[in-house]
């Protein structure tokens, strides 16, 4: 990781740990918890008094709808996008939350029912978080990106992400970004379909000008099929794991935390110290364009959702439904010699989860006092 000019430092009092963040290259770093003197035990933090990051979905519905896009180059919206169909975020909602997140959350991740660049008050967004010390990023299909939008993307935001379609309109987008000097990477959706694709994409070498690959799971929420997820006993997953391992590859590469399953089972040769399990609820947050802050944008139904119009996001992080949420990591797979480094993987759609073994199955709720107050 690089750490220059830019960096941030933080100390989390409550759970005694230290975070540098770094606003020019998104390199982040988190100590083990110190000890009375200052010192590293290793021992990973489980989480944080505040949120570091906000997946907040500034867009409430697709403007393009559901022809050309997604549906055309076989992906379907997790967010039923194109099918359901809200208001997007308003500016003034954007900006208590961006007022409450000041001076302790790093980064916001836009996104929603929709590409954020097609938000009508996109570059004002952008210019209100940067304005308050949040750096904003962004995933994108780049189906309706043009050199303007570019242009500001590459003004305010730390890095932006193309959604890998292979369309013609994905290699417009990601040159738009290049040139307007965007630290650009690929999002590349796995799934039996292209997990092929991804091993050729590895194997042959990844685009010049490109960041970083980041692979994301398939999940069946939305529209998405339930027959689109990966098996953990398929020869192909191994094969596309195992090849993390190279460190040429590695340093190319990057994965959402519910790839950790399949890493931890096919790629142990992997420094625990380059990945982390599920943060949701324990380093991170999802919020609705109408205001509702969940642990993982994946609970589509809401069932750990807080209105943010009714209480603030310290008081929804610190609320039972997220140490509920929280609970169900902490709890999961006790019988596993690994399970602190993913913690059961998803809990909301433990189908996508990576893991063939026995122990596997001690993520069920149970009853008890809700832990922690909120410093």
């Amino acid at each position: 990781m690089t750490f220059k000019g830019g960096s941030v430092t933080a100390r989390d009092e409550k759970f005694r740990f230290v975070t540098v963040f770094n606003r020019e290259t998104g390199a982040y770093l988190r100590t083990g918890i110190l000890d009375h003197l200052g010192r590293d035990t290793g021992e990973d933090p489980f989480m944080a008094s505040f949120p570091h990051l906000l997946d907040v979905g500034v867009m409430g519905h697709c403007v393009h709808g559901l022809s050309g896009m997604c549906a055309e180059a076989g992906n379907m919206c997790y967010q039923s996008g194109g099918v359901k169909s809200s208001p997007n975020m308003s500016l003034d909602d954007f900006r208590t939350l961006v007022d409450q997140c000041a001076g302790k959350t790093h980064q916001f991740a836009l996104g929603g029912r929709g590409d954020p660049e097609m938000h009508e008050d996109f570059e004002m967004i952008l210019a209100y978080c940067r304005d308050k010390g949040i750096v904003p990023n962004m995933t994108t299909s780049g189906f309706g990106l043009d050199a303007h939008r570019a242009s500001l993307i590459g003004r305010y935001c730390g890095a932006a992400a193309v959604s890998w379609y292979g369309t013609p309109y994905t290699a417009r987008a990601i040159d738009l970004l290049l040139e307007a000097g965007v630290r650009t990477n690929i999002h590349f959706v796995l799934s039996p379909a292209s997990v092929d694709r991804a091993i050729a994409l590895l194997e042959n070498g990844i685009p010049p000008g490109i960041n970083r690959v980041v692979f994301l799971l398939f999940k069946p929420v939305g529209q998405g099929l339930a027959g689109k997820v990966l098996e953990p006993a398929d020869a192909r997953v191994q094969e596309l794991f195992s090849l993390f391992t190279d460190p040429a590859i590695a340093s190319r590469v990057g994965f959402d935390s519910c790839c950790v399953p399949g890493i931890v089972n096919f790629a142990p040769g992997m420094d625990p110290r380059s990945y982390d399990a599920c943060e949701g609820g324990r380093f991170s947050a999802y919020v609705t364009p109408d205001m509702k802050m969940t642990p993982c944008s994946f609970d589509q139904d809401l069932e750990f959702a807080q209105d943010l119009r009714k209480m603030t996001v310290s008081e929804a992080w610190w609320s039972e439904k997220f140490d509920r949420f929280r609970y169900l990591l902490e709890s999961a797979c006790p019988g596993c010699k690994d399970r602190k480094l993913c913690m059961g993987g998803c809990h909301l759609v433990p189908e996508i989860v990576l893991c063939q073994r026995p122990a596997r199955g001690g993520c069920v709720v149970q009853e008890r006092t809700p832990g922690g107050e909120a410093p």
